[in-house]
């Protein structure tokens, strides 16, 4: 055997030579690859089996190498790197199959094309790629330089030649730029999200000039900072001009037989179209394609993972196959395998030529003289037992037995000083060090450092340990590509009240006139000037102009059935007989509510205070960095505990946004004040996985984690009912058990309910009698229609976490018939990336069946069955063992539904979907989805003429809301789609009928509203419309500033809807940000409004002013103070008079629409409020 070298000082292979590398255990593989990338004088091209090992030996590069991160590499917007230093390049699979009928997600097709970009220059660094991507065929590099090119501060730029050039390019104009290869103009501002770049862009012009670039947040569209250039490249992988298409047209009829016209993609393309799939006609765009070998120099160094001819052997076979399945549709035919991909002998004659290392984990007896052993060994498991006396016991043992120095590599900055106060209380101090390089240069005996690396190493020469977190911890407590976001919180009753989802015919409710349909926006000539109307079409035809200025009136109609909404007519007294109906039930809904939570504020709560140092260490511990929702979430239900009412907070946030750390953090909180907590679930699995989080969160505090559930055995339970009673439990996470007449807490503070449309009705009343005495916390994704009615009326407080995780994408969702060959590709789609599936199918009886026809789909799949019938022990080994991979795919029941959380699965087939309820559906759903991947759900259905209407709306509703965090969405819709009898009952769901869930929810909040104040509501009052005002100044948003109809109703709306001054400002401040400087029209609306918000307290109805004066007229019932405008009167009679018991008038010379606003503000700087009796 030959002698072992060390990983620091790997021998390079000579030009035309390879080296085999042996004993190379766990990351000392990316050690000794990052020596050889320091060393030799090329590039060096890193080949894995597949992605996941990719993407490992990238973390691990990156961390001995000290370079960025490659899941958030440095853009084209970032200053260039320093000649000679070593950059980590990756070159991602498309995550389709061959022959897909899916395309590439954008950010795919981007990070790919800013690989084949920087490639031709890379002199120093590496590329990484799984060897199935390498075969594919792809763009030549004259395709890439010849679509890009750069912009910068101080160039000149014309708007139309520009755009231009990005549609020759291939970028898709919108209305709002969201995804990469979009781009928008709106006046001088450009924006555009170019391909490459991790966001997109905000150019700013002066004329023709660029004055600046802006990096801007998609979510909230607003800007951040500035940058001094942008590269842009094309925004596919082949060209989109005519040229292109016209060699694509040329190409299809040499290649194919038959008549083209009849094939929808040959038809697609040459309409100017993009149809899914299109990458697998890729050649057809080019007289000759290239592969990534085109791009490197012959001087690269070829790096072969262990198993990779297996695994292009396998690729090969797998798209031949699916070649011979497919070939015979002469609707879609196809090219052959060799066209699109490189024959196996192929790509090993183009990896020949370069000098070569090929990586073997053990030696497997070849060649002694072409074979390196490396002095490394297996790094050792030291676990953490937080239950044991001396928790870190392994680590000690290990640490005071090794002679050389150690590395501990934590995930995060925040899990460094986690990890550091824990080894403290054990007498290990480790010096923080910046990297692995500032490690080896230092002398420090045990040192840490902060690095997503998931497996440690040891080097004997010299003697070396990196210790990785998952040595001590078993699974990482980080998913990959995390970072910090920012944003802005989601109002929830906006999402109700929006029009973002309004399409020309949708029913809409006017809040004084009823029930119609939107039919568009209109300009009318008003006084002399122009001003934008929304009509709506009432019974009869009749046609209802309301001013953008008084949209706050209008809402989506979101009853029972929208297609069934009752339309009023103008003019009678229908509208008005639905409304006093509706508000006669609301008054005693409004009772009921009120009286548990009278309950509640009539018994004294507990008021917590945390304390702030052992609060921030526990925050600290946080593995991921918390969303704008998160943050403000959990400042919300701290809020709530330090009061000394009892907490009713509703915590609605989509699956996997984070919910569950709100919980913890208001659990840390009640614990540290010395009271007990207890979580609620609804399923055993839940509980069981709870209770891990919650332990391993509070494993560094002196607080008890206990659980019951079916899996606990009787003693067991016994013994955690003892501890609650005496005290000894801090937090107990249990199934309906916990609401047992057996439990007995000595201190309970704080019950956190998880998911509670999931518990029955009598668990619902024991929670509800809980309610008027603890602090209550309730977690839901979707939350139940009582619920939501509760918190929209304010008798529940509500917080919204909206916010995805960065990186999350949304779940691309298909309705479709059982299909075989449909779920093998499914299947065969997520396996070759390394994932997992979820099957469901909810009838125990058949499951065995059907997981029998999975395994005919997948052949050498190991294939497992879950059912809640299942011995506890059974289905708690299943799911562990699926939790830590050992198995691809489970058939389960709805068992998984709640709280599972499995990031590596992102598949989920819904076998007979029809049967699920939205919620159900919305649930099923999030248990994929939980990393950066792009995931899949397919909602498996009978024939649809099998199914009931209603059946059909929930697929829809949840097939077109694929967007992350529609939970709460989802949710209104079931309103529509169940009804509300479920809310208050059969009679009231009547009512929100006839007048939609919007002006409901407002009925009762004023209900709620006049009994609390201890008025008998007033059942005639009309709602306070807020004052119309009328300057006769065209005060709208001129089409040529904002010209997409869509974007212009929902500012409309959020414009009219503002609450307050600071509010109005924000949406004035993110409009000239998204749209430019505001036209005069424009800025007028946003006056006016800011007038009608002025107005308001004061109970005026209307204000109009003209070249000579005005009037304004008030309310029959006025909260004025009367001597205010007598006042004026006798102040100033020539300017001002009153004109009957409800109208002043004024008198004055206004020229223009800045002297009218200026004389209102005048006048109402004069008023001021009645003072209560």
């Amino acid at each position: 055997m030959a002698a072992e070298i060390s990983p620091l000082d790997p021998l390079v292979p000579a030009a035309g030579s390879k080296i085999r590398w042996t004993s190379l255990y766990g990351s000392a593989r990316g050690l000794a690859l990052a020596n050889l990338v320091r060393k030799a004088q090329a590039p060096v091209l890193v080949i894995a089996p597949d992605s996941g090992t990719a993407h490992r030996i990238e973390s691990e590069l990156a961390f001995y190498l000290d370079a960025p991160d490659p899941e958030n590499p440095r853009s084209e917007a970032d200053e260039a790197r320093s000649e000679g230093e070593a950059e980590i390049l990756r070159f991602p699979d498309w995550e389709t199959l061959p022959y897909d009928l899916f395309s590439p997600h954008q950010g795919i097709v981007s990070e790919r094309l800013a690989t084949l970009a920087r490639l031709p220059s890379l002199t120093a660094g590496a590329l990484v790629s799984p060897v199935t991507t390498l075969m594919g065929r792809i763009a030549p590099s004259s395709f890439v330089d010849g679509y890009r090119f750069r912009i910068a501060c101080g160039d000149t730029l014309e708007i139309d030649g520009f755009r231009r050039r990005l549609e020759q390019a291939g970028y898709a104009c919108t209305n709002q730029v969201m995804e990469h290869g979009e781009y928008a103009v709106r006046g001088a501002l450009f924006d555009l999200f170019p391909m490459g770049e991790n966001t997109p862009l905000r150019i700013d012009l002066l004329d023709d000039e660029v004055e600046s670039i802006r990096i801007f947040d998609p979510e909230t569209q607003r800007s951040e900072s500035l940058i001094d250039r942008i590269d842009i490249l094309p925004a596919h992988e082949f060209p989109t001009v005519p040229d292109a298409v016209a060699r694509f047209r040329q190409a299809w009829r040499r290649r194919f037989e038959g008549d083209p016209s009849k094939c929808p993609i040959y038809r697609e393309v040459s309409q100017g179209g993009w149809p899914a799939g299109i990458e697998y006609y890729l050649p057809l765009f080019f007289d000759a394609p290239a592969t990534v070998f085109d791009f490197l120099s012959p001087t690269t160094v070829v790096v072969l993972a262990d198993g990779v001819h297996e695994a292009a052997e396998s690729f090969a076979r797998d798209t031949k196959e699916r070649w011979e399945n497919r070939r015979g549709d002469p609707e879609r035919p196809i090219l052959d395998p060799h066209e699109l991909f490189l024959r196996t002998e192929e790509l090993f004659a183009r990896i020949a030529p370069h000098p070569g290392v090929h990586l073997r984990t053990a030696d497997d007896g070849a060649d002694s003289g072409r074979t390196i052993s490396f002095a490394t060994r297996a790094p050792t498991a030291m676990p953490v037992d937080g239950r044991a006396e001396r928790p870190m016991k392994p680590l000690q043992d290990f640490l005071e037995g090794f002679s050389g120095r150690a590395l501990i590599v934590a995930e995060t900055p925040g899990r460094r000083e986690i990890l550091l106060e824990s080894l403290a209380g054990h007498d290990l101090r480790p010096t923080p060090v910046e990297g692995f390089e500032a490690f080896v240069a230092g002398s420090a005996p045990l040192a840490i450092a902060v690095a997503p690396l998931e497996d440690g190493a040891r080097i004997e020469e010299p003697r070396l340990e990196i210790i990785a977190e998952s040595q001590l911890f078993g699974t990482r407590t980080r998913a990959a590509g995390q970072r910090r976001r920012r944003g802005s919180k989601r109002d929830p009753e906006g999402i109700v009240r929006d029009l973002s989802e309004l399409h020309l015919g949708a029913p809409v409710v006017h809040e004084a006139h009823g029930i119609g349909r939107y039919a568009g926006l209109t300009v009318l000539e008003v006084a002399g000037g122009e001003e934008e109307f929304l009509q709506i079409e009432y019974a009869g035809g009749d046609r209802l102009y309301v001013p953008v200025a008084s949209l706050h009136l209008v809402s989506r109609f979101t009853g029972i059935d929208p297609e069934a909404a009752p339309l009023h007519r103008l003019g009678t007294k229908q509208w008005e007989k639905a409304r006093r109906r509706a508000a006669e039930k609301v008054v005693d809904v409004a009772a009921e509510l009120l009286d548990v939570q009278a309950r509640r504020a009539g018994r004294p709560g507990i008021p917590f205070t945390a304390d702030p140092g052992a609060l921030q260490e526990f925050e600290g511990a946080f593995p991921f960095d918390e969303t704008p929702d998160q943050s403000g979430a959990i400042a919300e239900v701290f809020a709530d505990m330090s009061r000394p009412s009892p907490m009713d907070r509703l915590v609605c946030g989509d699956v996997g946004f984070g919910k569950t750390e709100v919980a913890m953090r208001a659990a840390f909180v009640c614990a540290h004040g010395g009271k007990q907590v207890a979580v609620l679930v609804p399923t055993t699995l839940l509980a069981q996985q709870h209770q891990q989080t919650f332990q391993d969160r509070f494993a560094s505090w002196p607080v008890q984690v206990r659980q019951i559930s079916r899996f606990s055995g009787k003693e067991a339970q016994a013994d955690v009912l003892k501890g609650l009673a005496d005290g000894s439990v801090d937090i107990v996470i249990g199934t309906h058990k916990l609401l047992g007449n057996g439990i007995r807490f000595k201190r309970l503070g704080l019950v956190i309910i998880d998911e509670e449309h999931r518990f029955g009705v009598r668990q619902k009343e024991r929670l509800k009698a809980l309610r008027s005495e603890v602090d209550v916390l309730t977690l839901t994704a979707t939350p139940i229609p009582r619920t939501l009615d509760m918190a929209l009326s304010g008798l529940r407080d509500l917080s919204l976490i909206a916010t995805p995780p960065a990186k999350r994408l949304s779940i691309q969702t298909f309705v479709r018939e059982w299909d075989a060959q449909l779920l093998r590709e499914a299947f065969q789609r997520e396996l070759r990336r390394g994932g997992q599936i979820f099957f469901v199918h909810n009838k125990v009886d058949t499951i065995e069946r059907v997981a029998s026809d999975v395994r005919e789909l997948l052949e050498g799949v190991e294939v497992r069955v879950a059912h809640g019938q299942m011995r506890e022990r059974d289905l708690e080994r299943i799911m562990l063992d699926f939790y830590h991979r050992r198995f691809q795919v489970l058939v389960c029941t709805t068992i998984i539904e709640t709280g599972i959380d499995i990031p590596n699965a992102n598949t989920i087939v819904i076998n007979r979907a029809d049967r699920f309820g939205l919620a159900q559906l919305h649930q099923l759903r999030g248990r994929v989805g939980r990393s950066h991947h792009r995931a899949y759900a397919y909602l498996i259905i009978p024939e649809r003429s099998m199914i009931s209407k209603d059946a059909l709306r929930r697929l829809n509703a949840i097939e077109s809301l694929g967007d992350l965090g529609v939970g709460f969405t989802l949710a209104t819709h079931d309103l529509e789609i169940r009804g509300a009898g479920e809310l208050l009952g059969s009679e009231q769901s009547g009512q929100i009928q006839e007048v939609g869930y919007s002006l409901y929810t407002r009925l009762l909040e004023r209900a709620v509203e006049d009994l609390r104040a201890g008025r008998t509501p007033e059942l005639d009052r009309p709602l306070d419309t807020g004052a119309e005002i009328d300057l006769r100044e065209p005060a709208l948003i001129p089409q040529d500033y904002l010209h997409d109809v869509h974007t212009r109703l929902i500012m409309y709306k959020r414009i009219a809807s503002a609450r307050d001054r600071e509010a109005l400002e924000e949406t004035m401040v993110e409009t000239i940000d998204r749209f430019g400087p505001l036209p005069d029209p424009a800025r007028l609306l946003f006056d006016i409004t800011g007038l009608k918000l002025r107005a308001a307290p004061f109970g005026i109805r209307k204000i109009e002013v003209g070249e000579s004066g005005g009037r304004i007229v008030f309310h029959s019932q006025p909260l004025i103070d009367p001597a205010c405008v007598i006042g004026l009167v006798q102040r100033e009679p020539k300017r001002f008079r009153l004109d009957g018991p409800d109208k002043l008038r004024f008198f004055g010379d206004y020229s223009n629409a800045t002297e009218k606003i200026a004389a209102v503000e005048r006048i109402l700087g004069n008023f001021s409020l009645r003072e209560a009796a």
